[in-house]
């Protein structure tokens, strides 16, 4: 993934002590130069950066499927589930989110998301690359009983409290693990928190030097919000007070104009585009291609199960690019480069550890993934005249080809077995607590009366 492709070369090696990348080249220059401890055999396989996933909320996978194909999938599917969820709960779904991820080439997580100081010690057990923030907002828990088109109310103290535990996971755990643990500010959008900590939030960001990982015009209940708030759509608000820099990391910009989304590009911001997740719950593609027209730098991310259902890095590059073909009726549009690079090094730039990661270059951090070229799914492989490897892997591979995941230097997972914790018992203890989610959840759920309930009670899931 370095230049401006992806760097593809053929018949190498590469030299690894301790958790950085001494050298990439010539196969037999590097076994000559180098004496190893171990070496991994890669033959008839496919090594490249570990797939960097820029925004996920793993702190609720342990609602997948529970608001697909509906209307209001907010309101009235995720919400009547949210009001029971515990916070060792969601950190047994989380774990499992993780453990998704890593299988399918997935080391580094931007997650972003409630009570990251417990979240946080799923990836200090399992040994995978974060960069994490708590999602800071001043709504209140019932605020999926507020009527849709209703403004929400402000709470103050929920916002104070999610900002200081932001700040405590900055100052407890950023650079912790030997630097594979890294957090930013998180505040959770424009529309659900006041100006003035909004206003905290940048300042802080300023003093830590920091990014802000913020959902941006993800919605028409968002524009809904800011107009009878304040009088002025998102892009138009966060400009006036200074938000559009490089330190925004704007997420979605399902709603953004094209106006909007260029003036975001200039400024210097970053995107992430979660097509499976905005796809899935609105219908709708938002202009990231547009916004890589314009200059901006932007990275795929998988979102939330609920809505998304698949953390999957290599399912997210393929509905990328495929809807983006069919919006822009084109088929030349967003092609497998620019798929992978959006899910490497591009969400490297964005999150601002392209100097670490995103890339396989001597003297970054060693974060890959060896893929089985073998299977199925890549056959047949072509190197000449044409190379077909990269088009295979973003359009039909779909994650169980990943072998082996190097992450900070360790082995995390060989031959698709997970080496640092029991994947079976942590399946199971998050089970169980989906279950007594379910049982608490009861009455709120049939009361939301959505889709998905109608259509269980109509037999037709």
């Amino acid at each position: 993934m370095e230049g401006k492709g992806v760097g593809y070369i053929e018949n190498s090696s590469i030299a690894i002590k301790g958790n950085l990348i001494q050298e990439i080249g010539n196969a037999d220059d590097i076994k000559r130069n180098y004496k190893a401890d171990r070496i991994i055999d890669a033959t008839n396989k496919l090594v490249v950066p570990g797939f960097i996933d820029a925004h996920i909320h793993t702190g609720i996978a342990i609602f997948r499927g529970v608001a697909q194909d509906m209307s209001n999938w907010m309101q009235k599917g995720l919400w009547p589930f949210m009001k029971h969820l515990k916070p060792e709960e969601s950190v047994k779904g989380s774990m499992v989110n993780i453990i998704e991820g890593i299988k399918s080439g997935t080391t580094t997580f931007c997650d972003y998301d409630g009570r990251m100081d417990l979240i946080v010690e799923n990836y200090k057990k399992i040994g995978a690359r974060a960069r994490i923030a708590e999602l800071v907002n001043e709504i209140p828990d019932n605020v999926g009983d507020i009527p849709v088109g209703e403004l929400y109310p402000f709470n103050p103290s929920i916002g104070n409290a999610k900002l200081k535990r932001n700040l405590e996971i900055f100052e407890k755990h950023h650079g912790s693990e030997n630097g594979r643990i890294t957090a930013i500010l998180g505040p959770h959008g424009p529309d659900l928190m006041s100006l003035e900590l909004l206003n905290e939030i940048k300042e802080y960001g300023e003093k830590l030097d920091t990014k802000l990982h913020m959902h941006v015009a993800q919605g028409d209940r968002e524009v809904d919000q800011m107009m009878k708030r304040y009088g002025k759509r998102s892009v138009d608000f966060l400009e006036e007070h200074g938000f559009l820099n490089k330190r925004l990391i704007a997420v979605h910009l399902t709603e953004a104009t094209n106006e909007e989304t260029k003036r975001i590009a200039r400024s210097g911001a970053g995107m992430v585009y979660c097509a499976g997740s905005i796809g899935i719950i609105d219908g709708l593609v938002p202009p990231v291609y547009h916004f890589s027209q314009s200059g901006g730098i932007a990275c795929l991310g998988s979102d939330q199960a609920p809505g998304n259902n698949c953390n999957n890095m290599i399912n997210e590059m393929k509905f990328a690019a495929i809807l983006n073909k069919v919006k822009l009726a084109d088929p030349r549009v967003f092609n497998a480069t620019m798929a992978l690079r959006m899910a490497t090094i591009e969400a490297a730039k964005v999150m601002g550890i392209d100097h670490e990661v995103g890339s396989i270059r001597k003297g970054k951090k060693a974060d890959m993934i060896i893929i089985n070229l073998q299977d199925p799914s890549f056959f047949p492989i072509y190197t000449k005249p044409i190379r077909n490897i990269v088009p295979n892997l973003v359009y039909s591979a779909r994650g169980h080809e990943v072998e082996t995941s190097i992450i900070d230097g360790q082995i995390i997972m060989e031959n698709r077995e997970i080496l640092t914790i029991d994947e079976t018992t942590a399946i199971s203890e998050a089970q169980k607590a989906a279950d007594q989610i379910a049982i608490r959840a009861e009455k709120d759920i049939l009361k939301a009366e959505s889709d998905i309930l109608t259509m269980v009670n109509e037999e037709l899931l």
